[in-house]
């Protein structure tokens, strides 16, 4: 059981920061905070991504792209134009790399105001940190493993970030249930969100990009990220911009 819950620990911490500074903050700036509590939240997302640590910076450019361009060619991971998910989830860790070593040619407008603490962007997406942090899960498993069918979970822990990237980007465009009519195939993908903090509300989010609150439009959509979001603002550590925790943006 130590295993298990040291899995569930990691998948939840992970999609936490992802969903909060990666996806609401760094790509949407639904809430404002300071310099010094923006490095607090670099730190909490290279611990909770650990090996699949992903760049808030290249994240919130992407994902920027990704609204603006959803479901059509320039689009950088839409399931309309792969084949299948590993070819998306290939041509997605391309136009990541290409963003984060400052090879692409992206207008200044889409990278305006995203977070960019460039020593912990660099040590992040070292490799020798990613297989130190591998090496650490593993020497966990082998400490703490019952029975050898857990070993199976590691891998998912080690592309943690990149396998949450997935189950949105692609799953999330192929099944659930629409709320909204949008111009592309984004859906809800769970009716309650046990599993995402949130992110599940796909079609609510691609219709109001800026409402901080991904859920609440039927009576079982529950986003389990606002509610902290609502006390971090209330605690001052982050401020909501106004409008965007209820508003329709």
């Amino acid at each position: 059981m130590i295993i298990i819950a040291f899995f569930l620990a990691h998948w939840y911490l992970s999609v936490l920061m992802q969903t909060l500074f990666l996806h609401r903050y760094a790509a949407h700036q639904m809430f404002t905070m300071s310099k010094g509590w923006e490095k607090v939240f670099y730190v909490l997302t290279f611990i909770a991504q650990g090996s699949s640590f992903l760049s808030p910076r290249a994240y919130g450019i992407m994902h920027r792209l990704h609204h603006a361009h959803a479901d059509t060619e320039d689009d950088p991971h839409s399931p309309e134009f792969s084949k299948n998910l590993f070819d998306m989830m290939w041509k997605t860790r391309t136009y990541y790399n290409d963003i984060l070593n400052n090879r692409d040619s992206i207008p200044a407008k889409f990278k305006k105001g995203v977070p960019n603490w460039e020593f912990m962007e660099w040590l992040g997406d070292r490799w020798p940190v990613r297989l130190a942090w591998g090496t650490a899960y593993t020497l966990f498993y082998i400490q703490f493993a019952t029975s050898p069918w857990l070993f199976l979970l590691l891998p998912v822990q080690f592309l943690m970030g990149p396998v949450h990237g997935a189950i949105i980007n692609w799953y999330a465009h192929r099944y659930g249930y629409t709320n909204f009519v949008v111009n592309d195939t984004a859906k809800n993908l769970l009716p309650f969100d046990f599993l995402m903090m949130g992110e599940s509300y796909h079609n609510n989010h691609h219709k109001y990009g800026g409402r901080a609150n991904f859920g609440g439009f039927r009576w079982h959509e529950f986003d389990p990220a606002y509610p902290l979001l609502k006390l971090l603002n209330a605690l001052h550590i982050v401020k909501l911009r106004a409008g965007r925790d209820e508003a329709y943006m």
